[in-house]
């Protein structure tokens, strides 16, 4: 797993670029992600989908039974990342398990659907971009990672 950059925040599109430099490798695909969860602060066994894989025997998620080789203090005590929702996903959580939902079908089960991803265009590219992503991406390009990935 690549965690050389990291993302903080609501995702995918509108997440914060952390420099991480960390690369995890594992036979364990439940353990792996239950490490990335610990070093990015969260706790694994309070991730639904890593305490079920680890309830159905499909891998480790508790962080005290997975041996670390290399530089396990990079581990630590996390790093302090936070979960949000973009506002593309709150509204799309409205439609989907809020007061929208009654609309569902007409908005995502219907010729309708096109507007999700045209709002979505708009709202990523003229509005959140232009106010938020470019700097974003400028204090990113001023890292030794955003460096190299402007050599490509």
């Amino acid at each position: 797993m690549d965690g050389t950059v990291m993302g903080d925040g609501a995702g995918p599109r509108t997440m914060v670029p952390r420099v991480g430099n960390l690369l995890l490798a594992s036979e364990d695909q439940v353990a792996i992600d239950a490490i990335a969860a610990k070093v990015m602060g969260f706790d694994p066994l309070g991730i639904p989908y890593l305490r079920m894989c680890a309830e159905r025997g499909l891998g480790t998620a508790d962080p005290a039974r997975i041996e670390l080789v290399g530089d396990a203090d990079a581990v630590g005590a996390g790093r302090g990342f936070k979960t949000r929702r973009s506002l593309v996903i709150w509204g799309d959580q409205l439609i989907r398990r809020g007061p929208l939902r009654p609309l569902k079908r007409l908005l995502l089960h219907s010729p309708l659907v096109v507007w999700a991803p045209f709002a979505s265009n708009v709202y990523h590219d003229l509005l959140w971009y232009p106010t938020v992503g470019r700097a974003r991406i400028r204090a990113f390009a001023a890292t030794p990672w955003g460096r190299l990935f402007e050599t490509y």
